[in-house]
């Protein structure tokens, strides 16, 4: 065979040549010739890799780069072109030696998977996995796992890969279980699930967890029933209900389901039915019960879509009736659907035409939905009392499934764990049986019901009230008190004793102390009962020390409306002294107004006691009504002067928010009683009572209102004087307005000024600041009268507290006023001492230097003396130098002295 002159070494490829001549085994040769060789055409290079190769079988560097170039050569061929057996041939002689490296075995295995050739293929990969370590075996299992899930390989050639793959690495079962419910097959991948489920140290890669795998393998087995056999479906999913309680409803529809594709409606409704009789919640409940009316909605729809028959099979019916009239067991052609179809014509259950009674099915369950949700409630929790009430509700007008629900209640419902109040199951029980007018069985159920250990006295109370009340509805007066009498009795020594031995107490025991029982015994006995028989219920309240005010005052009002009234103080005295404030409030109150009520006059010392008393012992918050009731006795029965000392004890007693309302009262009556002018000591005391500071400020207004009524005009500004340290010009408006008011009508010029001044301090010592003038109005006249700069300022809407500022405008100019008389600078705060007044304001953080020590006093210090300017001396100088000028020159200044100043000149004036 003849070769390409192409093929032939060129002039540049001498040097390579040569050189692979004199060393043909160095790769590093070779290599460099295949670089330079890059831009050559691939057949040239593939007689140098061929070349390189025969002399250095063993280099995978080589190889690796000789199949690559093949592996682009053949990308855009058609798999059917004969390079690809050229390559595959190449692969071949490669694993020869490189059979241990994964790389090449990959690229093979790749390249034949394009190819599709399965059968090469798979046995390609059988070799690598002998060839290779199993180490690297992971590396050829993942592209052999991808092969055989690929479309046109056989189900079972993948099926025996995968089950291969699963004994090098069992962790991946859910890939196969994936790739067999892919296959559907079913048989196979619910016995691999069903396994996995049954394996405790299963951990899924794929984070799956029990509950998702279990889901998995019941929809598996309900979709899939006619398919899968040799597993026990119902005690599968049963399994998961009893292990799983996360979707417990979606299992029971998934059994359910698994019959209906079994074609077995009546175990699906078995099951359906005992789903929601076992369930606790109610989404698991709605989801059952939303798939079984579904499921009986689909059977009707079904059943009247096949329920039309033509007329050709109604005839047809007919002529088969006329042939069966003989005896069909002797036809021997007949087939087994055909014979158990006559045998069993004519039977109700099986008859095709059951639309009637799958549509009751249907009905049946829809009106019982609420029974079921009440019962799914109840097994959440059967001590709940007013689900039971409920579930009552759902039964009325049938008292047969009443009573049985009361009987099942109260047989359940356990009093200590009961949510609610359990006593009211056993009254309603009752209350069914009296309005039915069956008191026989009424009253057995309330005597079951007051045997019961209830957890409260109340319960138990109640019970026997209920009775009672029945009793008297009925008339059964005489049974109604013994009824009380029994419930009311004490318990003997010996039933006390046997009880303490048992170690725990029922609440019968303590039942003969319930308030509540001894209420409704006392109102019945006040009601059927004598005045002895009453009166004995009450003193036996007492003794067990279980009244209560309210028992206390009813008790004393029964023995006034039977004329006993010293017996009816007496109890009143009892509970005075059996209670304390603030429960006795009432009884004081109810005890006094009666006592005075009832004698009057007649017994003042003793009502006098009985006020001092209760006054004595009763708080300040609860003392004003009792006060006013004394301070009423005295002015209605007493003195007029003890009614005012009680009136002034009261404003002591009563606490600092009611002191202003008790003096308003003490006022009132003092003013009725004795006059206006004695209410004048009253408000000086109120005034100094230590009210708080707005209680002051009104009792000031209402006292300088006073003596403005009597013509005291000076005292009335005195208490407007005194009350206004108390009112903020800012916050309380009304004050001022008032005493303004009160200036316009009464007061002058310098009154009206003086309040000003007042208002102005006060503003000043709650705010720090002083309001001055606008501007606008300093830059008018300096002359403006008071009553013109009043006209300005409310022309221009500055509200009066402004005008303060007026002793500015109106105060002589700062020229002519002494620095000591000078108003003090707007914001300017003293830090040493300044007359205003005759006020001094002392630096009390003055700091006391050292005096100067004696030696100092003994030095004599020359003060120079400067000639005072003539111009400071104005006029006056003037004055005093025509006199000196008419002197015979006495005052002179010598010849050759210096002239005299003005000091020297006076003191020899003196002198002269």
């Amino acid at each position: 065979m003849s070769i390409s002159r192409e093929l032939y070494p060129s002039e540049e490829d001498l040097p390579y040549e040569e050189e692979l001549l004199r060393n043909p085994f160095s790769l590093r040769l070779w290599w460099r010739y295949l670089v330079a060789r890059t831009d050559a055409p691939f057949k040239k290079r593939a007689v140098i890799y061929e070349r390189a190769l025969k002399a250095l079988p063993g280099s995978y560097k080589l190889w690796y780069a000789y199949l690559r170039e093949r592996l682009e050569l053949v990308r855009n061929l058609p798999i059917t072109h004969s390079q690809y057996e050229t390559l595959n041939n190449t692969f071949e002689r490669a694993l020869v030696t490189m059979h241990k490296m994964p790389r090449i075995w990959i690229m093979y295995l790749q390249t034949l998977t394009e190819q599709k050739l399965v059968t090469r293929t798979r046995r390609t990969f059988d070799r690598a996995l002998c060839a290779l370590p199993v180490t690297q075996h992971d590396r050829i299992w993942e592209p052999y796992l991808v092969f055989v899930s690929q479309k046109g390989i056989p189900i079972e050639t993948s099926l025996r890969v995968y089950r291969r793959y699963l004994k090098y690495d069992p962790s991946h079962i859910e890939d196969f279980i994936e790739f067999l419910i892919n296959s559907e097959r079913w048989q196979e991948a619910a016995e691999r699930l069903a396994g996995v489920l049954n394996d405790d140290k299963f951990f899924s890669i794929k984070g799956k967890t029990k509950h998702r795998l279990w889901l998995e393998l019941c929809d598996l087995l309900t979709k899939h029933a006619t398919e899968v056999s040799g597993l026990n479906v119902d005690a599968i999913i049963r399994g998961g209900i009893r292990k799983f309680t996360d979707e417990v409803g979606r299992l029971w529809t998934s059994l359910a389901d698994y019959y209906i594709r079994r074609k077995l409606p009546e175990k699906a409704r078995d099951i359906f039915e005992e789903g929601m009789m076992t369930v606790v919640t109610v989404r698991d409940f709605s989801v059952i019960f939303d798939a079984y009316s579904q499921f009986e909605e689909s059977m009707l729809a079904y059943k009247m879509e096949n329920l039309d028959l033509s007329d050709e099979e109604q005839e047809n019916g007919e002529e088969e009736r006329e042939e069966e009239e003989e005896d069909v067991r002797k036809d021997t052609d007949l087939s087994v659907g055909k014979f158990e179809k006559k045998i069993l014509k004519g039977f109700w259950l099986h008859d095709d035409n059951d639309v009637d009674l799958r549509l009751a099915r249907l009905e049946h369950l829809m009106d019982r939905r609420p029974e079921l949700a009440n019962s799914v409630l109840l097994r959440q929790n059967p001590h709940n009392v007013e689900q039971w009430h409920r579930r009552v509700k759902l039964f009325e007008g049938n008292p047969t499934r009443q009573i049985l629900t009361y009987t099942e209640a109260v047989r359940t419902v356990d009093p200590f764990k009961a949510v609610g109040k359990p006593h009211t199951l056993w009254v309603a029980f009752a209350k069914l049986y009296e309005n039915h007018k069956d008191l026989a069985n009424a009253r057995v159920i309330f005597d079951k019901a007051v045997q019961v250990n209830y957890k409260s006295v109340e319960h138990l109370a109640s019970v026997w009230c209920e009775w009672a009340e029945m009793e008297l509805r009925h008339k059964n007066f005489k049974g109604a008190l013994d009824l009380m009498r029994r419930a009311t009795a004490e318990p003997s020594v010996e039933v006390k004793r046997r009880v303490a031995a048992d170690g725990h107490e029922p609440v019968q025991m303590k039942l003969h102390k319930s308030l509540r029982l001894w209420t409704f015994y006392v109102d019945l006995e006040e009601s059927l009962g004598n005045l002895q028989s009453t009166r004995a219920v009450y003193e036996r309240i007492l003794d067990l020390r279980i009244a209560t005010p309210q028992i206390i005052i009813n008790y004393a009002m029964f023995l006034e409306e039977h004329k006993y009234f010293e017996d009816a103080f007496r109890v009143y005295e009892r509970g005075v002294k059996i209670f304390k404030y603030p429960h006795v409030k009432d009884i004081w109150v109810t005890y006094l107004s009666k006592f005075v009520k009832r004698y009057g006059k007649t017994k003042l010392e003793r009502a006098r006691e009985l006020f001092e008393s209760a006054v004595e012992t009763a708080p300040a918050d609860c003392v004003k009504t009792l006060y006013l009731q004394y301070a009423k006795l005295e002015e209605d029965y007493g003195l007029a002067k003890r009614a005012m000392k009680v009136y002034d004890q009261a404003t002591k007693a009563v606490p600092a928010n009611e002191k202003l309302s008790m003096y308003e009262i003490y006022i009132a009556r003092a003013a009725e009683i004795f006059g206006v002018p004695k209410t004048r000591e009253i408000y000086e005391q109120a005034i100094q009572s230590g009210l708080p500071d707005k209680d002051v400020k009104t009792m000031c207004m209402k006292y300088a209102e006073l003596e403005k009524s009597l013509g005291e005009i000076d005292r009335a500004r005195g208490i407007y004087t005194y009350a206004s340290q108390f009112a903020d010009p800012r916050t309380d408006p009304d004050f001022w307005n008032q005493w303004h008011e009160f200036e316009v009508q009464h007061g002058n010029e310098d009154t009206f000024r003086e309040m000003l001044r007042i208002k102005r301090s006060v503003s000043a010592s709650y705010s720090q600041t002083h309001f001055i003038l606008p501007e606008y109005l300093m830059q008018k006249d300096e002359k403006m009268s008071l009553g013109q700069a009043v006209d300005a300022l409310k022309q221009a809407g500055v509200p009066e507290d402004e005008m303060a500022a007026l002793e500015k405008k109106l105060a002589p100019a700062d020229n002519d006023v002494p620095v000591k008389d000078k108003p003090r600078t707007v914001g300017f705060v003293s830090a040493g001492v300044e007359g205003d007044g005759g006020r001094r304001n002392v630096n009390q953080e003055e700091i006391e230097l050292p005096e100067e020590s004696d030696d100092e006093d003994d030095e004599k210090v020359e003060i120079a003396q400067k000639d005072v300017p003539s111009a400071v001396f104005g006029g006056l100088a003037k004055k005093r130098e025509e006199p000196e000028k008419g002197d015979d020159g006495g005052n002179e200044a010598k010849e050759g002295e210096a002239p005299l100043g003005a000091l020297e000149r006076l003191k020899r004036r003196k002198k002269d």
